[in-house]
């Protein structure tokens, strides 16, 4: 078993701002994610290249690279942020690096490897430069990773919640070794035995 480290208040009400503000954010972004497989993959992708020329238009004001990019800043700010303020709380500053490597990793890197390649070749460069075939091809290869990305997203948010909830159980402990330590310090003396 660890040794209890008592915090102040201060420092719990901080820790779990930010730690639920991290939680938070991570879940939002995997919702995000879901609801674009589940809600616009099903039209971008179903008959490439007409689909993908229809999605280009249909996104001409605004579209995922507007919303997921800056979502992705924030969630990774935010996990810093985490990190830093969970950082003597060995067992939640582990469920936090381990949602920030996979996001950075799972999500981020593998975004820009796989991801940034095939949406040039299929929404910028599209049927003018490329065969029907080469764009059915990298939309069949775009959503095959998109499972991975998909799984390492709802991933990201779980360890994050997991922290969240090392977080809060943590600080619970916390409070109630106050709590004991003030009641400890109130109790008179007891009456010696003769």
């Amino acid at each position: 078993m660890t040794a209890l480290r008592v915090t102040n208040s201060r420092s719990d009400t901080l820790r779990t701002v930010v730690s639920a503000a991290y939680s938070w954010v991570a879940l939002i972004a995997f919702g995000g994610i879901l609801a674009e497989t589940i809600i616009l993959y099903p039209n971008i992708f179903h008959a490439p290249p007409d689909s993908l020329d229809l999605a280009v238009r249909f996104f001409s004001q605004t579209g995922p690279a507007d919303f997921f990019p800056p979502m992705g800043a924030l969630t990774v700010a935010l996990g810093l942020a985490a990190l830093i303020v969970v950082r003597r709380d060995r067992a939640a500053r582990r469920w936090v690096l381990a949602s920030l490597t996979v996001l950075l990793l799972g999500e981020f890197a593998f975004s820009a490897l796989y991801f940034w390649p095939r949406n040039t070749i299929m929404f910028d460069e599209g049927i003018a430069v490329h065969s029907a075939e080469t764009l059915r091809r990298v939309a069949t290869e775009f959503v095959t990773g998109h499972r991975v990305r998909l799984a390492m997203s709802a991933l990201t948010a779980t360890l994050a919640f997991g922290a969240l909830r090392r977080v809060l159980i943590s600080s619970a402990l916390a409070r109630a070794a106050r709590e004991q330590a003030a009641h400890d310090v109130r109790l008179p003396p007891a009456p010696s035995a003769r």
